[in-house]
Protein backbone atom coordinates (compact mmCIF):
# COMPACT_ATOMS: atom_id res chain seq x y z
CA UNK A 1 0.00 0.00 0.00
CA UNK A 2 2.52 2.22 0.52
CA UNK A 3 4.29 1.68 -2.68
CA UNK A 4 0.80 2.66 -4.71
CA UNK A 5 0.98 5.76 -1.96
CA UNK A 6 4.47 6.60 -3.28
CA UNK A 7 3.50 6.43 -6.95
CA UNK A 8 0.15 8.31 -7.02
CA UNK A 9 1.69 11.16 -4.75
CA UNK A 10 4.91 11.65 -7.18
CA UNK A 11 2.46 11.31 -10.00
CA UNK A 12 0.58 14.19 -8.75
CA UNK A 13 3.50 16.29 -8.43
CA UNK A 14 4.33 16.01 -4.89
CA UNK A 15 7.75 15.11 -3.33
CA UNK A 16 8.41 11.97 -0.96
CA UNK A 17 10.38 13.53 1.93
CA UNK A 18 10.52 10.14 3.75
CA UNK A 19 9.99 6.20 3.98
CA UNK A 20 9.52 4.64 7.19
CA UNK A 21 9.17 0.73 7.94
CA UNK A 22 10.09 -0.14 11.01
CA UNK A 23 11.37 1.46 14.46
CA UNK A 24 14.59 1.49 13.97
CA UNK A 25 13.89 3.71 10.66
CA UNK A 26 11.45 5.74 13.08
CA UNK A 27 15.09 6.76 15.24
CA UNK A 28 17.17 7.00 11.53
CA UNK A 29 15.21 9.30 9.54
CA UNK A 30 13.54 10.96 12.40
CA UNK A 31 14.80 14.76 11.01
CA UNK A 32 13.77 13.67 7.26
CA UNK A 33 10.42 13.31 8.95
CA UNK A 34 10.26 17.52 10.43
CA UNK A 35 10.33 18.35 6.78
CA UNK A 36 7.02 16.98 5.59
CA UNK A 37 3.83 18.73 5.43
CA UNK A 38 2.16 15.58 6.41
CA UNK A 39 2.36 11.84 7.14
CA UNK A 40 0.01 9.12 5.75
CA UNK A 41 0.02 5.41 7.68
CA UNK A 42 -0.66 2.66 6.25
CA UNK A 43 1.30 0.69 8.44
CA UNK A 44 -0.23 -2.05 11.25
CA UNK A 45 -2.57 -2.57 13.89
CA UNK A 46 -0.11 -2.30 16.81
CA UNK A 47 1.82 0.38 15.19
CA UNK A 48 -0.42 3.18 14.42
CA UNK A 49 -1.25 4.96 17.98
CA UNK A 50 2.44 5.27 18.54
CA UNK A 51 2.96 6.59 14.81
CA UNK A 52 0.15 8.87 15.81
CA UNK A 53 2.08 10.11 18.54
CA UNK A 54 5.25 11.01 17.19
CA UNK A 55 3.50 12.69 14.63
CA UNK A 56 1.99 15.10 16.86
CA UNK A 57 4.29 15.35 19.04
CA UNK A 58 6.12 16.74 15.66
CA UNK A 59 3.43 18.70 15.10
CA UNK A 60 2.85 17.03 11.58
CA UNK A 61 -0.77 16.51 9.82
CA UNK A 62 -1.17 12.69 9.85
CA UNK A 63 -3.95 10.77 7.67
CA UNK A 64 -4.28 7.14 9.15
CA UNK A 65 -5.73 4.75 6.46
CA UNK A 66 -4.51 1.60 8.94
CA UNK A 67 -7.53 0.17 10.66
CA UNK A 68 -8.30 -2.38 13.91
CA UNK A 69 -7.58 0.76 16.21
CA UNK A 70 -10.49 2.18 17.03
CA UNK A 71 -10.29 1.46 20.82
CA UNK A 72 -7.85 4.37 20.92
CA UNK A 73 -9.61 6.90 19.00
CA UNK A 74 -11.00 9.02 21.34
CA UNK A 75 -7.73 8.98 23.23
CA UNK A 76 -6.25 10.20 19.91
CA UNK A 77 -9.04 12.51 18.97
CA UNK A 78 -9.07 14.10 22.61
CA UNK A 79 -5.29 14.67 21.89
CA UNK A 80 -6.00 15.98 18.60
CA UNK A 81 -7.95 19.02 19.43
CA UNK A 82 -6.44 19.82 22.92
CA UNK A 83 -3.31 20.09 20.80
CA UNK A 84 -5.02 21.72 17.24
CA UNK A 85 -3.81 18.75 16.03
CA UNK A 86 -4.51 17.45 12.29
CA UNK A 87 -5.57 13.86 11.82
CA UNK A 88 -7.70 11.93 8.21
CA UNK A 89 -8.74 8.95 9.35
CA UNK A 90 -11.11 6.19 7.69
CA UNK A 91 -11.98 2.74 7.54
CA UNK A 92 -11.69 2.89 3.62
CA UNK A 93 -10.09 5.64 1.46
CA UNK A 94 -11.85 4.15 -1.69
CA UNK A 95 -14.28 6.62 -3.28
CA UNK A 96 -16.38 3.88 -4.52
CA UNK A 97 -16.44 2.24 -1.00
CA UNK A 98 -18.02 5.67 0.59
CA UNK A 99 -20.31 5.80 -2.12
CA UNK A 100 -21.18 2.06 -0.98
CA UNK A 101 -21.84 3.71 2.53
CA UNK A 102 -24.43 5.86 1.71
CA UNK A 103 -26.24 3.30 -0.23
CA UNK A 104 -25.85 0.59 2.77
CA UNK A 105 -27.60 3.14 4.64
CA UNK A 106 -30.57 3.61 2.44
CA UNK A 107 -30.45 -0.56 2.41
CA UNK A 108 -30.56 -0.83 5.89
CA UNK A 109 -33.43 1.94 6.35
CA UNK A 110 -35.84 0.44 3.57
CA UNK A 111 -34.72 -3.23 5.22
CA UNK A 112 -36.36 -2.13 8.55
CA UNK A 113 -39.22 -0.54 6.65
CA UNK A 114 -40.43 -3.70 4.56
CA UNK A 115 -38.92 -6.28 6.77
CA UNK A 116 -36.35 -7.53 4.95
CA UNK A 117 -32.93 -9.98 6.64
CA UNK A 118 -29.61 -8.22 5.99
CA UNK A 119 -26.57 -10.16 6.20
CA UNK A 120 -22.76 -9.59 4.96
CA UNK A 121 -19.58 -11.06 3.77
CA UNK A 122 -16.55 -9.81 3.43
CA UNK A 123 -13.43 -11.27 1.97
CA UNK A 124 -9.55 -10.05 1.71
CA UNK A 125 -5.81 -10.95 0.97
CA UNK A 126 -4.57 -13.65 3.33
CA UNK A 127 -1.67 -11.49 5.10
CA UNK A 128 -4.84 -8.87 6.38
CA UNK A 129 -4.47 -9.31 9.78
CA UNK A 130 -8.17 -7.86 11.47
CA UNK A 131 -11.67 -10.01 10.91
CA UNK A 132 -13.82 -8.47 9.91
CA UNK A 133 -12.01 -5.59 8.13
CA UNK A 134 -12.24 -1.84 9.42
CA UNK A 135 -14.48 -1.33 6.15
CA UNK A 136 -16.97 -4.26 7.20
CA UNK A 137 -17.17 -2.98 10.39
CA UNK A 138 -18.52 0.01 9.81
CA UNK A 139 -21.02 -1.35 7.17
CA UNK A 140 -22.14 -3.12 9.80
CA UNK A 141 -21.96 -0.21 12.51
CA UNK A 142 -24.14 1.90 10.18
CA UNK A 143 -26.77 -0.43 9.62
CA UNK A 144 -26.49 -1.06 13.56
CA UNK A 145 -27.37 2.36 14.14
CA UNK A 146 -30.69 2.59 11.49
CA UNK A 147 -32.29 -0.48 11.70
CA UNK A 148 -33.28 -1.60 15.16
CA UNK A 149 -34.03 -5.11 13.88
CA UNK A 150 -30.47 -5.78 14.97
CA UNK A 151 -28.66 -5.02 18.00
CA UNK A 152 -25.10 -6.76 17.61
CA UNK A 153 -23.18 -8.22 14.87
CA UNK A 154 -20.93 -11.39 14.74
CA UNK A 155 -18.72 -13.73 12.65
CA UNK A 156 -19.27 -16.01 14.60
CA UNK A 157 -22.76 -17.55 13.26
CA UNK A 158 -26.30 -16.36 12.45
CA UNK A 159 -28.62 -15.83 15.50
CA UNK A 160 -31.73 -13.23 16.57
CA UNK A 161 -30.98 -9.63 16.05
CA UNK A 162 -27.46 -10.15 15.20
CA UNK A 163 -26.13 -9.02 12.55
CA UNK A 164 -24.03 -12.13 10.45
CA UNK A 165 -20.72 -11.29 8.53
CA UNK A 166 -19.05 -13.81 6.65
CA UNK A 167 -15.10 -13.33 6.73
CA UNK A 168 -13.23 -15.13 3.94
CA UNK A 169 -9.18 -14.77 3.92
CA UNK A 170 -7.90 -16.28 0.41
CA UNK A 171 -4.94 -15.37 -1.81
CA UNK A 172 -4.16 -11.79 -3.05
CA UNK A 173 -7.65 -10.26 -3.02
CA UNK A 174 -7.49 -6.69 -2.52
CA UNK A 175 -11.09 -6.47 -1.06
CA UNK A 176 -14.74 -7.35 -1.77
CA UNK A 177 -17.73 -6.24 0.41
CA UNK A 178 -21.22 -7.00 0.40
CA UNK A 179 -24.36 -6.50 2.34
CA UNK A 180 -27.44 -8.74 1.46
CA UNK A 181 -30.85 -8.04 2.16
CA UNK A 182 -33.36 -10.43 1.69
CA UNK A 183 -37.33 -10.94 1.80
CA UNK A 184 -39.26 -14.56 1.31
CA UNK A 185 -40.17 -12.22 -2.70
CA UNK A 186 -36.44 -11.04 -3.63
CA UNK A 187 -32.76 -10.15 -2.92
CA UNK A 188 -30.85 -6.72 -3.22
CA UNK A 189 -26.89 -7.46 -3.13
CA UNK A 190 -24.58 -4.28 -2.58
CA UNK A 191 -21.24 -5.07 -3.40
CA UNK A 192 -17.84 -3.73 -4.02
CA UNK A 193 -15.21 -4.80 -5.45
CA UNK A 194 -11.69 -3.11 -5.05
CA UNK A 195 -9.46 -4.40 -8.35
CA UNK A 196 -6.29 -2.58 -7.17
CA UNK A 197 -5.12 -0.68 -4.32
CA UNK A 198 -5.03 2.78 -6.74
CA UNK A 199 -8.11 3.80 -5.64
CA UNK A 200 -6.97 3.99 -1.75
CA UNK A 201 -4.02 5.61 -2.28
CA UNK A 202 -6.13 7.72 -4.43
CA UNK A 203 -8.13 9.02 -1.48
CA UNK A 204 -5.03 9.46 0.70
CA UNK A 205 -3.64 11.41 -1.46
CA UNK A 206 -6.69 13.36 -1.78
CA UNK A 207 -7.20 13.51 2.19
CA UNK A 208 -3.72 14.35 2.91
CA UNK A 209 -4.07 17.90 0.07
CA UNK A 210 -6.99 18.43 2.02
CA UNK A 211 -5.65 17.92 5.47
CA UNK A 212 -2.47 20.90 5.14
CA UNK A 213 -3.48 23.83 6.66
CA UNK A 214 -6.36 22.15 8.84
CA UNK A 215 -6.29 21.30 12.57
CA UNK A 216 -9.13 18.81 13.83
CA UNK A 217 -10.21 15.02 13.15
CA UNK A 218 -11.70 14.70 9.70
CA UNK A 219 -12.92 11.70 7.76
CA UNK A 220 -13.90 10.95 4.10
CA UNK A 221 -17.40 13.09 4.93
CA UNK A 222 -15.54 16.05 5.44
CA UNK A 223 -13.55 14.99 2.07
CA UNK A 224 -16.93 14.29 0.22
Amino acid sequence: MGHEVEKTALARQHSIVVTIDNTQEWEDRLEKLKQADVAIDFSQPDQVVANIHRCFDMHIPIVVGTTAWQDHFEEIKTRCLAEKQSLFTAPNFSIGMNIMFLLNKQLAKFAEKYGYQLSMAETHHIHKLDKPSGTAVKLANDILAIDHDYDRWSIDAPANHTLFIKVTREGEVNGIHSVMAESLADKITLTHEAFNRQGFAMGAIAAAEFLVGKTGVFGMEDLF
